[in-house]
């Protein structure tokens, strides 16, 4: 039996919705940063704050995102109807979908954060996590997965992408679109994101410190001397190529070297869009890749495609299973 709901619990993290100025060291905690956010006590959910990993963004580790996941989903067993993170925008769209490949259960898990700080004119921080406890909250977010809201947008965690490094309309996803809005405070959800089996939470953790993966950005005149050794210090590499999936011919032989020894991924470095299959045939083109051993990334960005071959690594996946979860989720 369900216990009584708790409404919303929001999960502290750091990052720039939590730096008060600029004294160092300083951080807001979950309930400085929701006292400061207009109308919150006026919504009528009920909210729990907790403080978790006082960390920026950028610091974040996989095994600390992992356990902000635990928490949520103790705290939706609890009797939670939907969770809100705040945290560091810097690695924002990666962790959301880590999260989003874990979790289980039809209640939001909703990322929001900050472009400014509260001291600044124009703190987008408090209208942020109001929206995105909204969200949280919202029955019409339900069975979406995570979920990140800024800006009164509400954005599939599968294509969310930061795309400005200060305008606080940074976050967009430019393959899809918004799922949503909050307008005039109601949510409106316009898509319904696919959802699929979720992938292992209680991931081994030595196994997980050890599944290293490379990410190869492609640039021009790139020999790939800089990949000379790296089966024997990583367990897989994603690769950032040029356009539709294409690298200078000269990269190829090496990249087929790789994916002989470890998975290799294939992926765009344009920020959108899918890379391709068999339209091109030249060497180094996605055709010759794919017959060299890579596996296609699709319309995984090159970040988050190192999010997912990280975790099936973790998991124990083998080859094959690596190359159809791509296939599903790419």
């Amino acid at each position: 039996m369900r216990e009584r709901a708790l409404g919303v619990v929001l999960l502290a993290l750091g990052g720039t919705i939590s730096v008060p100025g600029q004294a160092r060291g300083a951080r807001l905690s979950g309930a400085e940063i929701t006292a400061a956010v207009p109308g919150l006590a006026e919504l009528g959910v009920p909210l729990e704050v907790r403080d978790v990993h006082a960390v920026p963004g950028g610091s974040l580790t996989f095994a600390q995102v992992l356990d902000v996941v635990a928490d949520a989903s103790r705290a939706v067993a609890e009797g939670a109807d939907g969770v809100v993170v705040t945290q560091g925008t810097d690695t924002l769209e990666e962790t959301a979908f880590l999260a989003d490949l874990v979790w289980p259960h039809d209640a939001p898990f909703v990322l929001t954060g900050a472009m400014r700080q509260p001291a600044m004119a124009g703190a987008d921080g408090p209208a942020n996590v109001l929206a995105a406890v909204r969200v949280a909250a919202a029955r019409e977010a339900r069975g979406a997965g995570a979920l990140v809201v800024l800006n009164d947008e509400v954005h599939a965690a599968r294509w969310v992408r930061k795309t400005h490094s200060t305008n606080p309309a940074a976050f967009a996803s430019p393959s899809a679109g918004p799922l949503g809005h909050v307008v005039e405070g109601r949510v409106r959800m316009l898509l319904t994101p696919p959802r699929h089996e979720p992938l292992p939470a209680d991931v081994d953790r030595e196994r997980l410190e050890t599944a290293r993966v490379a990410l190869h950005v492609v640039t021009l005149d790139d020999d790939g001397a800089r990949l000379d050794g790296l089966e024997a210090t990583h367990r897989g590499l994603v690769v950032a190529g040029f356009g539709v999936g294409h690298v200078p011919d000269v990269l190829a032989p090496r990249l087929g070297a790789l994916a002989a020894h470890l998975p290799v991924v294939l992926t765009s470095r344009t920020g959108s869009g899918s890379v391709l299959r068999h339209t091109y045939e030249a060497p180094g083109s996605e055709t010759d890749l794919r017959r060299r051993g890579l596996i296609d990334g699709g319309f995984l960005d090159p970040y988050k495609a190192r999010v997912l071959l990280r975790l099936l690594l973790a998991t124990g996946a083998g080859r094959d299973g690596i190359a159809e979860a791509f296939a599903l989720r790419g």
